[in-house]
């Protein structure tokens, strides 16, 4: 679905948890929902679901507690939650991924682009075929009228 669009650039400080400074920020800010269009930074902490292995085996998490350089975050921010993936990078260069789950905390700075959909509103509702809640999309219909008239 097209949308209109917002941007929202963001600074987080040293020693704030991202995943609830983001849904905050969408909570006051962005009502409708947002997405993450850019970020880099740091963090001295991390705790990732990874992704299943060979084997079949799921949600497997692990804690990190050194210091990476940010190289990409992405997802969806609601006021029904968020879905975040990131990428990091060691001091010697190797990365690590995996699903956000909290407690990535900023070591010098996170600098954050949040694109704001004006004619969408992002949500979350269960899926009972993947078990998650899962993204939602509704056109705002007015916004949408409005937008046909005036062009």
């Amino acid at each position: 679905m097209a949308s209109n669009l917002k941007v929202h650039m963001l600074r987080l400080l040293p020693g704030q948890e991202v995943s609830s400074a983001l849904e905050e920020y969408v909570r006051r800010h962005a009502p409708r929902g947002a997405f993450v269009m850019t970020c880099c930074g740091s963090v001295t902490h991390a705790t990732l679901r990874l992704a299943a292995n060979a084997n079949g085996e799921t949600n497997k998490i692990e804690s990190y507690n050194q210091h990476f350089e940010v190289l990409s975050l992405s997802g969806t921010l609601s006021q029904g939650g968020s879905h975040l993936h990131i990428c990091l990078s060691d001091h010697e260069g190797r990365t690590i991924g995996g699903h956000v789950m909290g407690d990535l905390t900023v070591f010098t700075t996170m600098e954050v682009a949040l694109g704001e959909p004006l004619d969408l509103t992002l949500d979350r509702a269960f899926d009972s075929s993947t078990g998650f809640p899962e993204l939602t999309i509704a056109k705002d219909t007015q916004v949408a009228e409005k937008d046909e008239k005036d062009a």
